[in-house]
């Protein structure tokens, strides 16, 4: 039965792919249609016809991985997984796993697609990379990991050869939805560690890569929003949840979402989780303005990935919210947390000021940030409360007006939604433009050497 369900799925979203990619390429051929003039632009995208085998084909092996997870669950509605609720209009139970999926989807609706590579402007690789990855991160393909992304390259320069070679891959980009480290095991690694080697493969270093991580010092990869669960399908509940956010009640200083921090070795989380125990018995709202000092929603064992009430509505409730790294710097909660209008309060750089400087401007992250180097806390009793505290009320409202105006930026809309939000430009708008931008700067340096 499982199987059947899955299957039934493959052929809902061929269909879409299908009638989507048919419905674009007549309208970009239209002479009425006002994307065909300067609008388009230095902004047409080519999508390369892959084999199934690189995208839809890996969905099927979606409860495969035991030791990884089962996301079947999660395929419904082309990536954005079921709905938190049958009345629900904008909110979705989704795995940042799918965010390939999510792309993918969302690119047959750009209005600049065109039938001519030699006419576009970028090449969209409709490749599911992480997902792909799963057998040799899971599965029984460990110790060949250096052979991630090999079939594709093959597929590349064997079928219309004269794509890839037009500008040998520089024109080209596609979506990894894992963190870059997941794919920079280098080369000569014997015996293999963790992750595969796409990243560190010569065949793809000149191809744009999004990610929702990137290196410290990234080559070829450039990073991206993870997806949260609000994808509004029109502009009137996008404005209702923004609404929702300005008159949502602040009871608690600050909010930390997440687990860890319970062994013995010094770490941010752990500092984290005993100034909060600590502050909570020993402050009142009489002092603070604060019916709640420190709220800790307990995401132990990943019970609130695909939950995101658990977690969404004490968000709203607070003024700030700790990002704190964990196995890696990058959070999925950092999106959350702005989606809601909760100021972030980041404890390294590289948790988002060196990362997502498409979306989240790095001139502006005093404006809608806190920034608290994790050593102070941990090594030299710096308290994260009395740096909240220190900031001024009118300041914590211009923040969290800042961070409400970055929400369009970091959401991705429903596929197929209204004329009217698509105005509003979201994180996959965010993300084709500074691709396109890369691509053509690049091109650039490539002509004048």
């Amino acid at each position: 039965m499982a199987y059947l369900t899955h299957f039934i799925l493959l052929l809902l979203i061929n269909l879409a792919s299908s009638q989507q990619i048919s419905n674009t390429e007549s309208s970009s051929s239209s002479t009425t249609n006002p994307t065909t003039t300067e609008d388009c632009n230095n902004r047409w995208i080519y999508i390369r016809n892959l084999p199934s085998r690189f995208n839809l084909d890996l969905l099927t092996n979606c409860s495969e991985y035991p030791i990884f997870d089962d996301f079947c669950p999660y395929l419904a509605n082309h990536g954005l997984g079921q709905k938190t609720h049958t009345k629900s209009r904008s909110w979705y139970r989704t795995d940042p796993l799918l965010l390939e999926l999510i792309f993918h989807r969302r690119i047959l609706e750009y209005p600049c697609l065109t039938n001519d590579p030699n006419g576009a402007n970028a090449v969209f690789l409709p490749y599911y990379g992480a997902i792909d990855s799963l057998k040799y991160l899971y599965g029984p393909d460990v110790n060949s990991s250096f052979q991630h992304g090999m079939g594709l390259f093959d597929f590349l320069q064997s079928d219309e050869p004269g794509i890839w070679n037009r500008h040998m891959g520089h024109d080209h980009f596609l979506v990894m939805s894992r963190p870059a480290w997941d794919f920079c095991q280098p080369l000569d690694n014997d015996p293999p560690i963790w992750g595969t080697s796409f990243l560190e493969l010569p065949e793809f270093y000149n191809v744009t890569v999004l990610v929702p991580e990137g290196r410290a010092w990234p080559w070829q990869e450039h990073a991206v929003p993870y997806p949260t669960s609000f994808h509004p399908p029109n502009l009137a509940c996008f404005e209702a949840w923004i609404q929702r956010v300005r008159r949502s009640r602040r009871v608690s200083l600050m909010l930390f979402a997440g687990g860890g921090g319970i062994g013995a070795s010094p770490n941010i989380r752990r500092s984290i989780r005993t100034e909060c125990e600590n502050a909570n018995t020993s402050m009142t709202k009489d002092n603070t303005g604060y019916s709640q000092i420190c709220h800790i929603v307990d995401c132990s064992n990943g019970i609130c990935e695909h939950d995101p009430i658990r977690y969404m509505r004490p968000m709203l409730q607070a003024t700030f919210c700790l990002q704190p790294p964990g196995d890696t710097p990058t959070r999925r909660s950092t999106f959350d947390a702005i989606t809601a209008g909760c100021i972030p309060v980041f404890f390294e750089e590289m948790s988002a000021r060196s990362q997502y400087r498409w979306h989240l401007p790095e001139e502006k992250y005093p404006e809608f940030s806190v920034f608290i180097p994790k050593e102070e806390v941990v090594f030299k009793g710096l308290k994260i409360l009395d740096v909240l505290m220190g900031i001024p009320r009118n300041e914590v409202r211009k923040m969290r007006e800042s961070v409400i105006e970055l929400i369009p930026r970091v959401m991705y809309r429903r596929h197929g939604s209204s004329l009217g939000l698509r105005t509003k430009k979201d994180a996959f708008d965010t993300a084709i433009d500074g691709a396109l931008q890369t691509i053509k700067d690049k091109l650039n340096d490539l002509s004048e050497q």
